[in-house]
């Protein structure tokens, strides 16, 4: 077999192998250690499988994960989901919709402390959801509220996401880290656009709720200042250089302890399982990302990267169109992959032909992370609503997945948008 066959029928049997259930590091390290063995020597594959593990477990960038999901977790036993919302909901409440606007902005502050789209699905669910159900929400908005809030996690820093894609293609974590803010923040103000539309046409779906006076909205503040100001001093450091990603997450764990003891909520029991958390999913991102770094040396010796490249340098499509095809292929590689298993395969192939037509490896990310995403909240593989169906039972999943759409074209619009207006991505890092 040629290399390009040996490469396809690789790809062929990891999807195979994610069919029946095997986990997604495992199925590529192991395809990448036989494939790398069939085309050069086994002897070799075993020595390039010793040199990736050396390289991953030493990279001083890769501190950042446990560090960053160290600090989530303590913030997470400290409340700080809750006590958003509750700050959220009494700017907003009063509003038709409020409720669920209050649940998008609460998203986006649990997401600027939590590198997990799915543990802000999980908190909110738990937090917002049954506040909107017992003001009378509907069943769709407030679970498509809810499912699509925590996508927004993917843009916020610290993101894991943003980490996985900074160590794949070795683009500086902290300009990503950078470059998803303004995206974050503009995502946010384009869901509760959508809520707004939506309870402008449907004013039963999200009634407004009591008025809170300014005493009572600082008070609510003053609950979560904390919060915001660790989260300024760490982005800040990052943004203007005083010190490095894995630094900062750091600082960020240290100050999460601080905040965790001053709230008095700070107990062995809560410290244990702020470890053990950290440790298993620091494990999993790990495992991960090994099996992707060996299952992408075998997709390099297979020349299928310079294939893709050459073919479309044949076609002579104009550079947008490339990545506008690319980006649809995320985008229904999205209703069949999670988004992990979709980075960790597709990077590899598409970014060398991307950054080869001129475009920003910083930009690249945003879009490829805005569009992996977008499939957690799209079916069959939505593992934001099959989350929050986890936490809210009696929800049924055709319900969160209509509540989910019109969140769906907000975020191709809000892809669209990045695309015209690259500057909105790549200001930050520029400063």
């Amino acid at each position: 077999m040629t290399p390009v066959a040996t490469g396809l029928a690789g790809i062929a049997v990891m999807f195979a192998m994610l069919a029946f259930g095997m986990p997604i590091g495992f199925a590529m390290g192991l395809v990448g250690v036989i494939g790398f063995g069939l085309l050069i020597s086994f002897h070799a594959a075993v020595i390039k499988v010793g040199v990736i593990a050396f390289d991953l477990s030493t990279n001083y960038s890769i501190g950042t994960v446990p560090l960053f999901l160290f600090m989530a977790h303590v913030l997470f036993a400290s409340g700080i989901g809750k006590d958003l919302y509750d700050f959220a909901a009494r700017m907003l409440g009063h509003r038709r919709g409020g409720l669920a606007m209050a649940t998008v902005g609460a998203s986006a502050g649990f997401a600027a402390v939590n590198a997990s789209s799915l543990a802000t699905t999980a908190t909110m669910g738990l937090v917002a959801l049954p506040e909107m159900r017992k003001h009378g929400y509907s069943l769709s908005l407030s679970s498509g509220a809810v499912a699509a809030g925590g996508t927004i996690g993917s843009l916020i820093p610290p993101s894991g996401m943003f980490i996985i894609y900074g160590i794949l293609t070795e683009t500086s974590i902290g300009d990503m880290f950078a470059a998803g803010i303004v995206p974050g923040v503009l995502l946010a103000l384009f869901y509760m656009g959508v809520i707004a539309l939506r309870c402008r046409l449907d004013p039963a779906a999200g009634p407004p709720g009591p008025r809170f006076g300014w005493r009572d909205r600082l008070e609510g503040l003053g609950k979560t200042v904390d919060v915001i100001v660790l989260f300024g001093f760490v982005m800040g450091g990052i943004i203007w250089g005083f010190f490095t990603p894995t630094e900062a997450g750091a600082m960020g764990a240290f100050g999460a302890l601080v905040i965790a003891a001053a709230r008095k909520r700070l107990t062995w029991d809560s410290l244990k399982e702020a470890v053990f958390d950290t440790l298993r999913t620091t494990g999993m991102i790990f495992g991960i990302l090994f099996g992707a770094l060996v299952f992408n040396a075998f997709v390099t010796v297979t020349t299928i990267p310079l294939n893709i490249v050459g073919w479309v340098t044949q076609m002579s499509l104009p550079p947008l169109a490339v990545l506008l095809i690319i980006l649809m292929v995320y985008f229904f590689l999205g209703m069949i992959l999670d988004a992990s298993a979709m980075m960790t395969l597709t990077v590899p192939l598409f970014f060398p032909l991307v950054t080869g037509l001129g475009y920003d490896a910083v930009l690249f990310g945003v879009l490829v992370v805005r569009m992996t995403e977008i499939a957690l909240i799209t079916p069959p593989v939505g593992m934001n609503v099959y989350v929050l169906a986890g936490v809210a039972r009696d929800v049924p999943l055709p319900t969160i997945f209509r509540g989910t759409a019109p969140f769906v074209v907000a975020d191709v619009v809000h892809v669209m948008l990045l695309l015209m207006f690259p500057l909105l991505v790549l200001w930050l890092p520029s400063i």
